[in-house]
């Protein structure tokens, strides 16, 4: 909250600063922008207002921004390698010298769990990268178009919808390549499915609107309408199916993992950190305790996260936050 109401502040202080602030609150919250920059930025701050005002959607984002703070900052956290073998210090518990134990080959487990991090996250960003390219993509032009391309198009997403997604994925995986690139491919080719209906949806109530007519009528070309005019307006229902996707893609790398087809040796991922402990799970549980919790965390969070946006985002279930 901007203003008096959020810094508590009295007297000439803090009149001069809501001189400054409220401005452009108003400014964010007018009923007629002055332009579409304005009336998007507008949008953006409501939901902002509305998501804030959810406590387990503002601890799911906070949680999340501390685990890729600490992945991407994990060399600098830990001084052991994720692959320095020390057979003399194999399957040691958590102590003051390995605060995560280390594992059957001597390696420590902290410093695995925090480089796995990088890698799980890595696989369900970029996952969900791919599935949102695919998707937006083939989900805009088939409801734009229309007609028998439209009907032809959803016909190819029902037969694939038939398909055990995790058939595809391990066909591809094993045809293809093991490597970690393959492993984006093929878990974004098949999450891009649902994506596509969505927008599909989206783009069937948008394209006979009155300012996508305005569009032709000054002559924009169907690309032009589809990806400037559509596409953003789409933007909502989009962005909260992505924060529930990132979690899928980790999940399914990780049963990918038990079936050794996720992140190969000597990398590591939380799956397959889950996997190896799993074998030994009764006499060394903090082999997969603790990347068991990371992954458990990051799925909830985000779970929360997407929880949080879809409620921000719909102006049905929105309450007066301004």
């Amino acid at each position: 909250m901007f203003g008096d109401e959020a810094t508590g502040a009295r007297g000439p202080a803090a009149g001069a600063a809501s001189l400054t602030v409220r401005p452009w609150r108003a400014w964010l919250l007018d009923d007629t922008p002055g332009s579409r920059a304005q009336a998007r930025l507008g949008q953006a701050y409501v939901a902002w207002l509305a998501f804030r005002r959810n406590p387990l959607a503002m601890a799911g984002l906070a949680i999340i921004v501390a685990l890729v703070l600490v992945a991407l900052s994990a060399p600098m956290l830990t001084r052991e390698s994720p692959i320095a073998q020390e057979l003399s210090h194999r399957l040691r518990p958590p102590s003051a010298a390995h605060w995560f134990g280390t594992d059957e080959l001597g390696r420590d487990t902290l410093s695995r769990v925090l480089h796995g991090g990088r890698i799980s996250l890595l696989v369900g960003l970029v996952g969900t990268l791919v599935s949102l390219i695919i998707g937006v993509t083939y989900g805009a032009v088939s409801g734009y178009r229309g007609g028998r391309l439209d009907d032809f198009m959803m016909r190819v997403v029902d037969i694939l919808y038939s398909l055990p997604y995790i058939f595809l994925v391990i066909l591809l995986l094993v045809f293809f390549s093991r490597s970690l690139v393959m492993l984006f491919v093929a878990l974004g080719l098949v999450q891009w499915l649902t994506m596509a209906r969505i927008v599909r949806g989206q783009v069937l109530s948008l394209k006979n609107q009155t300012f996508i007519e305005a569009a032709r009528a000054l002559g924009a070309g169907d690309g032009s309408i589809i990806f400037r005019h559509i596409v953003p307006n789409t933007l909502g229902p989009v962005i909260v199916y992505t924060t529930l996707t990132v979690p899928a893609v980790i999940l399914q790398e990780a049963f990918l993992s038990f079936l050794g087809l996720g992140v190969q040796p000597p990398a590591a991922s939380w799956g397959t950190l889950v996997s190896d402990g799993a074998r030994v799970l009764a006499l060394f549980p903090w082999l997969v305790i603790f990347p068991g919790i990371a992954l458990s965390l990051t799925l909830l969070c985000f779970n929360f996260l997407g929880d949080g946006l879809r409620d921000a985002l719909d102006p049905q279930d929105r309450r007066d936050v301004a």
